[in-house]
């Protein structure tokens, strides 16, 4: 059999063919060109020349529950049991701008995360943790800003200088149009208010991500893994462009712009697209920016698959977590959420969170991965498929850059139509049995569903919402009036670098105005965003 004859339907889940055998002409790779040794242009083999012999990724566990109080206690046991670094998730109402006692919050307080309202919120969510030491990521968007400024006012007041915190915000508005929907105003300020956190964080937090460009969410929505190179890089482009026409040098924010990729079942496409991302990326920056190689490193975490858990035999899900983390590691991530067993079901226990950690850890220090960089590299079949990667998503940017780029192929919704076709797709191999899920669609049996205890929700809102009213009794309602009244007036001018706004909602959080009187107030300049108009 040559190296050319394709095993009759076999194909990754990008639809790339895969062939039976593969040799040195189907992975037909330049080494200086494509590859580079580790910590080199064009980073295919990794962002670092030692990668995790000089130290593992960053084990970051994802956690919010109800409370600001219920998950700091969350931080700390996973922070005892070895975690390195933080990461927040925050309700849906926090998400959206809007405060636990409005009527709009109703039934959503605490359920997909943690509530915050105000920064005495944030001070008990960040209660006894080292903020000089460990970093955070926050995964919120259109609120990015004002909870980046409540970590800042909690540090501060904590006697923590600002330009040591470290961390990441997610704040990555044009996903949320594709793909998640957490969005509130609409994307030309939205760009706009990116934009001046990039120069705020370059100027005044600058061991700080002001953005994680991210895939993920583009993936849990039913993309390809080429779908997810591609869209995450358009919008990737689209973020920087913005930048240098705010007037920002390509080189002083774009060391500190980071990614967020899924990572799903098939073992060997998820590495390869790992490696073809950062090719990828280091390209796209030099090609088209002029960007410095200390800009054309491409830094990502990595969460496992969420779609991919299981309701049905969900111990099943143990498994597939651990062929996710074994990809996103073998891809050289830098650092690695890995979900609970339990998470199709309701957030995650602390026995399934500790589990899941644990996966990470046996991986790093047990499995031998660590001991060498990029240890797939020479693959024929990883090589040809990391080539096959890069060149389909690089075909789908340039669609996106003949529509005139992110924005605008956001707004004729072309990301959205080429994710839900891939979604049904998927459907439609899994129900025909085309595409196997073992213990859904082959391998199933009877048996019984955990039994996952739930939170009192009602209790939780009541307290939340008595806590928001106690902080609105105590502050000082002039000088809140005041200070989102200067809010209101500079976010009402046009675009610009003399129209900075992060200084602006810092003096609103210090005053104690709530994530959702700063939300208010900016809509009220900008508008809300209905995608049917």
């Amino acid at each position: 059999m040559s190296g050319k004859e394709v095993d009759s339907g076999r194909e990754t889940p990008s639809g790339i063919p895969v062939q039976a055998v593969y040799r040195p002409a189907d992975a037909a790779t330049d080494y200086d060109r494509d590859l580079g040794d580790p910590g080199n242009y064009p980073f295919t083999r990794g962002v670092q020349a030692s990668m995790y012999r000089g130290r593992l990724w960053t084990m970051r566990q994802y956690a919010g529950f109800g409370t600001a109080e219920e998950t700091n206690t969350r931080f700390r046991l996973l922070l005892e049991r070895g975690q390195t670094g933080l990461s927040v998730a925050f309700d849906l109402p926090t998400q959206m701008g809007i405060d636990s006692d409005s009527p709009r919050a109703l039934g959503e307080v605490g359920r997909a995360g943690v509530a915050i309202d105000t920064v005495e919120d944030m001070h008990a969510l960040l209660a006894d943790l080292p903020l000089e030491t460990v970093s955070t990521s926050m995964t919120i968007n259109a609120t990015a800003a004002t909870l980046l400024a409540m970590y800042i006012v909690v540090a501060e007041e904590r006697g923590i200088s600002r330009s040591v915190l470290s961390g990441t915000i997610q704040n990555d508005l044009l996903k949320e149009y594709i793909a998640r929907g957490t969005y509130i105003y609409p994307p030309g300020p939205s760009l706009d208010l990116i934009a001046d956190i990039f120069r705020f964080c370059a100027d005044e937090v600058p061991r700080w991500n002001p953005i994680s460009i991210s895939g993920y969410h583009i993936r849990e929505a039913g993309a390809t893994a080429v779908q997810e190179l591609a869209f995450t890089f358009a919008n990737a482009i689209e973020y920087v462009k913005r930048a240098i026409s705010a007037g920002l040098e390509i080189d002083a924010f774009a060391p500190r712009l980071s990614f967020f990729f899924a990572s799903h079942n098939d073992l060997f496409e998820e590495v390869a697209k790992f490696r073809a991302a950062r090719r990828m990326y280091a390209r796209i920056m030099r090609d088209r920016f002029g960007a410095r190689d200390a800009s054309c490193r491409m830094r990502f975490h990595t969460q496992t698959g969420g779609v991919t858990l299981m309701a049905q035999q969900p111990l099943n899900n143990v498994v597939r977590v651990t062929v996710q983390a074994l990809a996103a590691t073998l891809g050289g991530t830098q650092s690695l959420h890995t979900n609970g067993y339990d998470e199709a079901l309701a957030l995650p226990t602390a026995e399934a969170a500790t589990l899941a950690l644990r996966t990470q850890q046996i991986i790093g220090y047990e499995s031998g991965i660590a001991n060498t960089v990029d240890p797939l590299a020479g693959s024929y079949y990883v090589e040809a498929l990391t080539d096959q990667l890069e060149s389909r998503a690089m075909d789908l940017i340039a669609k996106v850059d003949e529509l005139g780029g992110a924005e605008r192929a956001v707004a004729a919704g072309f990301f959205q139509e080429e994710i839900a076709r891939s979604a049904y797709e998927f459907q439609l191999r899994v129900e025909a049995g085309a595409t196997t899920i073992v213990g859904v669609n082959k391998f199933a049996d009877e048996s019984e569903p955990l039994a996952i205890p739930s939170p009192d929700y009602s209790a939780l809102e009541r307290e939340q919402v008595r806590k928001v009213a106690g902080v609105r009794t105590a502050r000082d309602g002039t000088r809140v009036s005041e200070s989102l009244a200067s809010l209101r007036q500079a976010a009402g001018r046009a675009a610009g670098a003399d129209r900075p706004l992060m200084p602006l909602i810092i003096d609103a959080v210090r005053a104690r105005a709530t994530v959702g009187e700063i939300s208010d107030t900016l809509a009220a300049c900008w508008g809300v965003y209905n995608p049917a108009l």
